[in-house]
């Protein structure tokens, strides 16, 4: 990690804003306030530069941001914010470098988890690494020659929208596939598991497989070398490893599948680490041209 100054991240959710400050090499003074998603515009504004300001007296020197959307990552532009629907056409970092007086790095939230992995996680060895975040929906993050790849307004990577069986990936690789489909949460579920009962276990054997079949897409799209599991789901982990692996070992190309490596997030904290990562790796954005104009950004 090359950031020497104090850097504050923002991971900013349709539930919560959590926030945190890197100095001396690891993340301090980690805050969480509840995200006014229905709120107008301005009030959510107000909201965000509350959360900055608390921490204002530590004298940062930038501020990273993960958030839900489609994001200009050059120009800091909110186009949408899942969940959080007065938040569009967003000029973000206009906003808080005008009144903060620091440069602003913004980005997706699951690109962000993925950054933060790759900066901080397990994963730091390879070079071609995808996170994969397991939650009320899915995220997907992209590390390609140890850069974030993000494609246009980092819209890469949503392979939660790509159609599966009757419906979506969402639908059968996050909380969805439960609560919609066994009418259970993900959480009693593997608790159910963890005392022996085998419907619990041979439901989440059937979800491993669904989170095969997604990894089993990504290795023929990206070849990663890594994959990283995050998202609260990954917790269960042990109760849908297996049905996931044997997914994983009928992929053809074997020298790919028998090297791939499948990690699982020690850390809350990804998201918010890989935001800070961003005011590095935004020099790389730019070095690459990732930015797009647009007209008239609501400030």
């Amino acid at each position: 990690m090359k950031v020497n100054n104090m850097v504050l991240g923002l991971d900013i959710g349709g539930t919560k804003i959590s926030s945190g400050l890197f100095r001396n090499g690891s993340l301090t003074e980690s805050k969480e306030i509840k995200t006014p998603a229905k709120s107008p515009k301005d009030e959510i504004l107000e909201t965000i530069s509350q959360q900055v300001e608390a921490y204002r007296h530590f004298n940062f020197k930038a501020i990273g941001i993960g958030i839900p959307g489609l994001v200009d990552p050059i120009n800091g532009i909110i186009y949408n914010l899942a969940n959080i629907p007065s938040f569009h056409n967003v000029n973000l970092k206009k906003y808080l470098e005008e009144r903060f007086e620091v440069p602003v790095a913004i980005n997706n939230d699951a690109n962000c988890f993925a950054l933060g992995e790759y900066k901080f996680g397990a994963s730091n060895i390879h070079k071609h690494v995808i996170g994969i975040t397991l939650g009320t929906g899915i995220g997907t993050g992209i590390i390609a020659n140890g850069h974030l790849y993000t494609g246009k307004l980092c819209g890469a990577g949503e392979w939660g929208a790509i159609p599966y069986l009757d419906g979506t990936f969402e639908d059968y690789c996050g909380s969805k596939f439960f609560k919609e489909k066994h009418h259970i949460s993900a959480k009693k579920l593997a608790k159910k598991a963890s005392e022996g009962d085998q419907e619990a276990i041979n439901i989440f054997y059937d979800f491993g497989k669904h989170i095969g079949a997604l990894i089993y897409r990504l290795m023929l799209t990206f070849a990663p070398e890594a994959i990283v599991l995050g998202g609260s789901i990954r917790k269960a982990f042990p109760y849908f490893e297996k049905g996931m692996q044997e997914v994983i070992d009928a992929f053809p190309y074997l020298p790919i599948s028998e090297n791939l490596k499948v990690y699982v997030s020690g850390s809350n904290d990804s998201a918010i680490l890989g935001a800070i990562s961003l005011v590095e790796e935004n020099k790389y954005l730019m070095n690459m041209g990732e930015s797009v104009n647009i007209t008239n950004p609501i400030v």
